[in-house]
């Protein structure tokens, strides 16, 4: 028994196309595509009437636990320093097992809403280690979505911390399967000496998985690096044997060109994450210059991937360095792929079954010439009608089918409301 997707027009990202064409799913996967597919006896037809097949997008870089820091009454940092002492890290301090896995379902149902079936998660709850990352896991089965895990390592807490964060990241790498993977994350490089680079190396070679980790979010990265530690975070890395096609550097906006191209010459994945840079104030990233393997994040913002093309699209534009934005949500999905060590993404026989159908009549042509423009100045989260992760419907109607939006809210508003008084009482 199958699902055939009849009259709908099929979009691809890189090379742009847009097809009225039928999909077969099966399983898991996209096993027919054609025009006027005949259906098998026990197929379910479901007739779309030229509305969008749109791949699943991806955020490659997220902070699910933020969803519970919304609207927190918090001091007016004066530095990105103060930001982290007096906000970022007591709010992580703060967080409990059971509040880790309410906000993987807040932020998992956000997410799919938004048209996400990917997402990769850094956490950091550093008074919850043990388990944080399973019950993120939890969280985000209970909403269908895909993924990819990991507990950001760092000094902050002493040697015990350390080593209870690389443990946790380790033992979810190890066990995760299915719509799950793990990798090995880290905090900024100046909150890591020397043994935990050691560490985190010791813990790529266990789990043959890639570094998720932040990279020069702001000038104090690499001047805190070099002050405790004695050389700037690229150096550092590069020494430690950290960079690889497998890592992913999120932010990088305070580089020097001869850093950034040492970055790009080890085939690491930069994630740019433009409306967390803008509302944290810590400047532009010059994403025109990340090369080739290039994503998109949205870090402790909304989970909105339409929206974060739409401000990375914009911001290039304003800096004169317009990017290509159907290549970073492209290459959303070649980074999935490449984890997941399958096809997500092409709306072709073979691929797994991670999809939109989007509600949009476009007001203009729609056409591979047209496609970015769209992208950028039309379609949004509000034309997400239905998703599919894995072959299963998980958004019908606009409507989520595996748990209650309003059962939700309401627990997360409860978690939200335990998490800051911790903060207060600390």
């Amino acid at each position: 028994m199958g699902t055939v997707l009849k009259g709908g027009f099929v979009i691809e990202l890189e090379p742009a196309s847009v097809e009225r064409v039928d999909l077969r799913i099966e399983g898991e996967r996209i096993v027919a595509r054609g025009e006027d597919l005949t259906p098998g006896p026990d197929d379910e037809v479901v007739a779309l009437s030229g509305k969008l097949v749109f791949p699943g997008l991806v955020n490659a870089h997220h902070r699910l636990a933020s969803v519970l820091s919304r609207g927190l009454n918090r001091p007016t940092p004066t530095s990105y320093q103060a930001l982290l002492e007096q906000v970022r890290w007591p709010f992580e301090n703060a967080l409990d097992l059971d509040a880790v896995q309410v906000a993987a379902t807040a932020g998992g149902l956000e997410s799919i809403q938004c048209g996400t079936t990917t997402l990769f998660d850094l956490h950091a709850s550093p008074k919850a280690v043990t388990g944080s990352l399973l019950r993120s896991a939890r969280g985000l089965h209970e909403v269908g979505v895909r993924g990819v895990l990991s507990y950001a390592v760092t000094d902050r807490m002493g040697a015990v911390g350390r080593e209870e964060g690389l443990e946790e990241t380790v033992s979810f790498a190890r066990k995760a399967r299915g719509r799950f993977r793990g990798q090995v994350g880290a905090g900024p490089c100046f909150t890591l000496g020397d043994d935990a680079l050691q560490g985190l190396g010791e813990a790529l070679n266990t789990t043959g998985t890639g570094l998720h980790f932040p990279l020069a979010e702001d000038p104090l990265d690499e001047r805190l690096s070099t002050e405790r530690h004695g050389n700037p975070p690229v150096t550092r890395l590069l020494n430690g044997n950290l960079l690889s096609p497998r890592a992913m550097a999120a932010h990088a906006g305070h580089l020097a060109w001869a850093d950034l191209a040492q970055v790009l010459a080890t085939g690491t994945w930069l994630l740019h994450t433009p409306r967390s840079n803008q509302g944290l104030e810590v400047g532009y990233a010059p994403a025109l210059k990340f090369g080739a393997r290039a994503s998109l994040g949205t870090d402790g913002t909304s989970p909105d991937m339409f929206a974060e093309a739409q401000a990375a699209y914009l911001r290039s534009r304003e800096a004169g360095q317009t990017i290509d934005v159907l290549r970073y949500l492209a290459n959303g999905h070649r980074l999935a792929s490449q984890v997941f060590e399958a096809a997500i993404g092409p709306m072709r026989e073979g691929a797994l079954a991670d999809l939109l159908v989007l509600d949009y009549l476009s007001p203009t042509p729609l056409t591979a010439e047209t496609l970015a423009w769209h992208v950028v100045h039309g379609l949004g989260s509000r034309h997400v009608e239905a998703v599919m992760v894995d072959g299963v419907w998980r958004v019908w109607a606009r409507r989520p089918l595996s748990v209650n939006p309003s059962v939700v809210a309401e627990q997360s508003r409860e978690a939200a409301a335990a998490v800051w008084a911790r903060m207060a009482a600390s």
